[in-house]
């Protein structure tokens, strides 16, 4: 048995409220349905006080239990702000503490859009990698200037601490963290449930701090999340090796045996990866999408997307946008 609680407040956006709670009952009920031994969740509404609470939206809500009252946990919702975060920051003081209980013992905590200042203020985003709501981006970053804001990413991840910049964004997380719990299968239902046409993978709109950490060289770490964030941007080895403060030659060196890969490989692999999303959740020509991959020319972007998936881009896009999933390289494309 998996137990989540949503924290509950007057100007919390009723959207990032009720949409993780439905995904994960969605999950829960999914998982039960295929096989009875499966484990299930169980889902809390937590608030300062258990009386009746409205939301700006107008909707009312009963929480379950009280804050200080609330059990073990493995996953701890905290819902976007509708419109000025600052008085619900003010009204939530007194909650702090419990945010840094449950982050010391390992619970995983996801805020939702400006959810994050509350994590900001309890210290927990501290020299890490957040996001918030897009029009909150100056106001943040001048309130919390210590936290390491990523404003081209709507997902971050610093170890247990999550942090989403829209209600979309959250589906993506929820539909992340149903497949941790109850596997690929419940997690893809779900995904094709609520939206399959829109649904971008988490590993694909995250930012994680601790991603590329299957190796312990931090320089190259260094260098993966600089290329990363670079790539839309025409980047040389000299541009690379400048960031980590190492040689190319010794760049390459320590690259490929960290990882078996050169740097250009490891760079060519994520702009194939994010080719794909940009071709099934886009209507961008190729030669735009080629250009937002820090590429001048097309006709190279179709030869590698050729190499890596086994067919043209737009034959991928027609492919991708007819079936429920995403066809995979052909043997040919993986010689």
């Amino acid at each position: 048995m998996y137990t989540a609680a949503t924290l509950l407040y007057p100007h919390a956006l009723a959207t990032s409220v009720t949409l993780p709670m439905e995904i994960l009952q969605a999950a829960s009920q999914t998982a039960l349905a295929r096989s009875r031994t499966g484990p299930q969740v169980k889902m809390l509404l937590a608030a300062a006080q258990t009386g009746p609470l409205t939301l700006s939206s107008g909707l009312t809500l009963v929480p379950d239990i009280s804050f200080n009252a609330l059990p073990a946990l493995d996953l701890l919702l905290l819902p976007a702000i509708w419109r000025n975060p600052v008085p619900t920051i003010r009204a939530m003081a007194s909650a702090l503490d419990i945010l840094r209980r449950y982050a010391a013992a390992g619970t995983r905590i996801c805020s939702v859009g400006t959810g994050s200042c509350l994590l900001a203020e309890a210290g927990l985003l501290e020299a890490q990698a957040a996001t918030t709501h897009w029009n909150y981006f100056e106001q943040f970053a001048h309130r919390y200037p210590n936290v390491k804001l990523k404003t081209r990413h709507l997902i971050t991840q610093s170890g247990n601490i999550y942090c989403v910049g829209s209600v979309n964004s959250i589906a993506d997380l929820m539909v992340h963290i149903t497949e941790e719990w109850f596997g690929v299968g419940v997690a893809r239902a779900v995904e094709n449930q609520f939206s399959p046409e829109i649904r971008r993978s988490f590993r694909a709109a995250a930012y994680q701090t601790e991603a590329d950490s299957s190796h312990h060289d931090e320089s190259v770490i260094e260098a993966q999340q600089w290329l990363r964030e670079h790539l839309g941007e025409p980047l040389t080895m000299g541009d690379l090796a400048a960031q980590v403060d190492l040689s190319p030659r010794t760049l390459n060196r320590r690259f490929r045996q960290a990882t078996g890969m050169s740097p250009q490989a490891y760079l060519q692999g994520l702009r194939i990866n994010h080719a794909r999303e940009l071709l099934k959740h886009s209507n961008l020509a190729v030669a735009e999408i080629a250009w937002q991959l820090g590429l001048q020319d097309a006709s190279y972007l179709s030869q590698l997307f050729r190499r890596h998936c086994g067919m043209s881009p737009l034959r991928y896009r027609e492919a991708v946008r007819g079936k429920l999933f995403d066809p995979q390289p052909t043997p040919a494309a993986l010689e």
